[in-house]
Formats: structure tokens, sequence, C-alpha cells
């Protein structure tokens, strides 16, 4: 399995290709802007190995706490992380409630303390509003992020598959055979009293 600073070199080395990719099918800036910016942050810090202690989870610094109840609850290289879509559509999912609860944590605070008036229903409809005013913009976000995920995942998935192609392959070669060439025999010590006797 490669390690996070090869992941990490792929995603940039990959992310020019991307870029140019995703310009040519959309003829769209800000489109391609989305994609490679989900892209980049999907390879280096949204990416499936979130599920456990490694770079990526490292880079989201002193907000990295709130990946701990995901760690927990999945097993690493899990089709939940590590599957195609699901993986990426579940981390959205997750990040997304955390902020829903910072955010309704934060207007309760200020609603109790200094007196903020906070419309639900408006914020609510505002966030519904975006979603399906900006829905392509949104989906070209996600695919970013889902081709950074995938650019992981594949290369996961290729290196497990060329170990497992190398020891398969270093079972089914012939082992050397032992040589048949036989050895003279070491010439023994005679004993005593058995060679020829002088008269």
């Amino acid at each position: 399995m490669p390690s996070g600073r090869t992941h990490d070199r792929i995603t940039l080395w990959s992310l020019p290709a991307v870029a140019g990719l995703s310009f040519s099918l959309t003829r769209n800036g800000n489109l391609t802007l989305l994609i490679a910016t989900g892209f980049l942050f999907g390879g280096l810090m949204f990416g499936p190995d979130l599920d456990i202690h490694s770079r990526q989870y490292q880079r989201w610094g002193w907000l990295r706490w709130i990946w701990q109840p995901y760690q927990q609850n999945l097993r690493h290289r899990s089709f939940l992380s590590h599957g195609p879509i699901i993986g990426t559509a579940l981390r959205v999912f997750y990040l997304a409630s955390w902020i829903a609860a910072l955010w309704i944590f934060a207007a309760a605070t200020g609603k109790l303390f200094w007196g903020w008036h906070w419309n639900w229903h408006s914020a609510g409809s505002a966030v519904a509003q975006s979603f399906q005013q900006h829905y392509t913009e949104w989906i070209a976000l996600f695919a970013g992020l889902e081709l950074g995920a995938m650019s992981h995942y594949l290369s996961d998935w290729g290196g497990s598959a060329y170990k497992r192609f190398k020891t398969q392959r270093h079972s089914l070669t012939p082992t050397a055979k032992p040589s048949n060439r036989r050895h003279s025999p070491k010439t023994r010590p005679r004993r005593r009293g058995t060679g020829p006797k002088s008269h």
C-alpha cells in the first residue's frame, strides 16, 4: 500500500491532468476551478484515510478531533470509507452534520447570552435555495472530491494487487533442485591393527 507521501505526490501530479480534462469537458472556468479544488482537497485532506491516524487526519490540525468518532465506527479500508461514491458521500454527510451542529450551537449560544435573533426557517430555506440555484456547481465540487478520493483508493488497490501478483509469482517459481552429484566419501582413518602386518 502506498505511503501518505506517495498519495500526496499522485494527487499533485494528477492535478494538471484533472484540470485540463475538466475544462475540455465543461468549457467552463468556474466548474473547472471547483472540480480542481475538490480534487486537491479530496486528495490531501478529505480522502479515504481519514478512518485512521493518517497524514490527511493530521492536516485538520486542532479540528481533527471531529474525525475521531468516524474512525472509531469504521474499519480501515472498509467499503464505507474506501468505496466509490459512497465513501465520499458519507464523509460529506458526516462533515455537513458537524457543521450544522456547530452552527446551531453558535446560534443558540448567541441568542442565550447576547440576544441574537435567528430565524431557523429562513436559514433552512436559504440553504435549500442555494442547492437549487447552484446545483451544477455542487455536483462539480462533489465530482472533484470523488476524483481526489478515487486517486487514493485506486493506488491502494493497485499496490495491493501488485504485491499479491509478486507473491503468487514467487510461490509458483520452481525452487532449485538438489544436485544429484555424489560426493566422494571421506577417507576414514584406519583402525589400529587392521593394516598389513610387517614381518
